[in-house]
């Protein structure tokens, strides 16, 4: 069902809720995915994003994000002279991402101890957004709710064995996904989650030996 917001579109800084509000939320939930201050982004703009992001202001936009700046923030026009004073070292390329959606953003992040954050997002209008890969691997995330992602050994039981620990802590799920590169390769559950989740749930998830990892993603 669409909500208000859905068709109106958030409150923000500049001319389209596609190419900026939705470039914001891109950047941010690749800083989010992250988990740390990044020192260098590489952007990677395919289709309308790459033939109009400087008159959009999407450059400005996606910088902001990945700063942790809001939709609504006023500064987001002076984003990348703020990254300059932080010390983030930026560039931005044209590509053609096969199979992207036309508003496709690809950024690589980077932390000052060389940990890597590779996330594919597109804006899809109204200042909303798809997260698609994270690291390669696909996901499908909307970044409107608190979201788990558990990359695991794609063996039998796996989606019980996380359900089962959500029922027990009072979790209650409202979305889910499951994509895994092969059959008894790595596979990565993307859960929804209504309300917060605090760091017991993690570990109770990480306990399984088949589990790599497992990060709580907040709603942006």
């Amino acid at each position: 069902m669409l909500q208000a917001f859905d068709i109106i579109g958030p409150v923000m800084i500049g001319p389209s809720s596609s190419h900026t509000a939705g470039a914001v939320r891109i950047g941010k939930y690749a800083r989010s995915i992250l988990g740390k201050e990044p020192v260098k982004a590489h952007i990677r703009f395919s289709g309308s994003f790459a033939k109009t992001y400087k008159g959009h202001g999407t450059d400005k936009a996606v910088i902001a994000g990945i700063l942790g700046m809001d939709t609504d923030d006023a500064r987001i026009r002076i984003s990348m002279d703020i990254a300059k004073e932080k010390g983030l070292d930026f560039t931005f390329e044209e590509a053609d991402i096969d199979g992207a959606h036309p508003n496709t953003a690809e950024i690589t992040l980077t932390d000052a101890q060389g940990n890597t954050a590779l996330v594919q997002g597109a804006s899809i209008g109204g200042g909303n957004i798809i997260i698609n890969k994270i690291n390669g691997t696909e996901v499908e995330i909307n970044g409107k709710s608190d979201t788990l992602v558990i990359p695991h050994r794609d063996v039998p039981g796996m989606i019980a064995v996380v359900t089962n620990v959500l029922a027990d802590k009072g979790v209650n799920i409202h979305g889910f996904s499951l994509c895994r590169d092969h059959k008894g390769g790595t596979a990565v559950m993307t859960i929804e989650i209504d309300g917060d989740i605090n760091d017991s749930v993690q570990d109770a998830i990480l306990e399984n030996e088949h589990i790599f990892s497992c990060t709580i993603l907040k709603a942006i």
